[in-house]
């Protein structure tokens, strides 16, 4: 499989093109993303925005957020159909969470959270669920010795691990778990997936690491092409045996995989459906963008207009044929990969599909 795409898989992907295509042209919002804080209660290795206790960059004040959703997205949206996912840095750290919670739920908007789980209390969960949490993520990145070692705290995997098996348990929202994969945990990775079945956990995403932040400073953390080649190939098992729902990242195209190793194409959705607001104000499409794609600000312009009328190289990825992307006969399905995966001068970092090894 691999690098093979065949012909029925080829025809799935020209449909799955067009319609995209179609999607970028409605460009209807369905996920908003607001960057509350960029502080953390961890110091991780693979940190992709080098986040820390005390952050250069102050929080966002809850009102300046719900300011701009009251003026200039509600008018134009409706609220039961946008996801608003709060993210950091550590969202745990707001001790207004559960007020921010109450005043997303109150404006009827269904929202959520991603969570390292280390200030993940059973009382707090609680007030979380009484505030309208309506989706969980938690981080968690394989057994003790590989999870304590990315997360730099010997706390942490226990933390996580009792967090990742309360939100299981809480049948009345959705959630997941979330692993960064490297050259460490991949050995353990089936023995891992089989922790999680037992604990009844139900839905896994599985991440490579990206060398951004401080990732970017740690080699080891990357995945050989080979290895990159075998995760796939579990994530591809795992699935046929269906005792999880297990999937890859939203990043990459994955040649014959795709269709196998998730749950759809890959296609590049921040900028299309997708919006974030980071912790300065920034407008951009997912917080895991460079700067330089930002579109605007919050601060001096209206969002909704930079919505509808900017995030032009988010939708036209034609500025993104060059280098090796130029010459690649599959350009047309994977438009150059995630945004995110660009550097301050617009060149790609990695092509998933050139790490198969077969």
């Amino acid at each position: 499989m691999g690098k093979t795409i065949g012909l029925r898989k080829r025809l799935a992907l020209s449909l799955a093109s067009k319609l995209y295509a179609q999607q970028v042209e409605r460009h209807e919002l369905h996920t908003l993303f607001w960057e509350c804080t960029l502080r953390c209660n961890l110091n991780c290795r693979h940190c992709g925005s080098d986040c820390r206790t005390e952050a250069a960059i102050k929080d966002m004040p809850a009102a300046d957020f719900f300011r701009l959703l009251d003026t200039q997205i509600t008018p134009h949206v409706d609220p039961h159909r946008l996801l608003i996912i709060l993210s950091g840095g550590e969202v745990l750290v707001r001790r207004d969470l559960e007020e921010i919670g109450l005043g997303l739920y109150r404006r009827e908007y269904p929202w959520g959270m991603v969570t390292n789980g280390l200030a993940l209390t059973p009382a707090r969960f609680e007030r979380l669920l009484q505030a309208g949490l309506h989706t969980i993520t938690v981080s968690l990145d394989g057994f003790a010795e590989e999870h304590n070692y990315l997360r730099r705290n010997e706390q942490s995997f226990e933390a996580a691990w009792r967090a990742a098996r309360m939100v299981a348990a809480e049948k009345s929202i959705a959630s997941d778990i979330v692993t960064c994969v490297n050259g460490h945990s991949l050995p353990r990775l089936a023995e891992f997936r089989d922790m999680l079945i037992d604990a009844g956990i139900r839905s896994w995403r599985l991440f490579s690491i990206f060398p951004v932040g401080r990732a970017a400073e740690d080699p080891s953390l990357q995945l050989t092409d080979e290895q990159f080649t075998q995760l796939m190939e579990f994530i591809q098992q795992t699935r046929r045996e269906g005792e999880i729902a297990v999937s890859y990242g939203c990043e990459g195209f994955l040649g014959g995989y795709e269709g196998n190793v998730r749950d759809h194409f890959y296609q590049c959705r921040a900028g299309v459906s997708i919006a974030s607001i980071r912790v300065d104000g920034s407008i951009s499409g997912c917080t895991s963008i460079r700067s330089n794609f930002h579109q605007g600000n919050i601060y001096r312009d209206n969002f909704w207009d930079v919505w509808q009328n900017r995030f032009e190289k988010f939708r036209n990825r034609d500025w993104a044929h060059k280098g090796k992307c130029a010459s690649c006969k599959w350009f047309k399905y994977c438009l150059g990969n995630g945004m995110h995966l660009y550097d301050d001068q617009e060149n790609l970092l990695i092509c998933h599909y050139n790490r198969l090894v077969r």
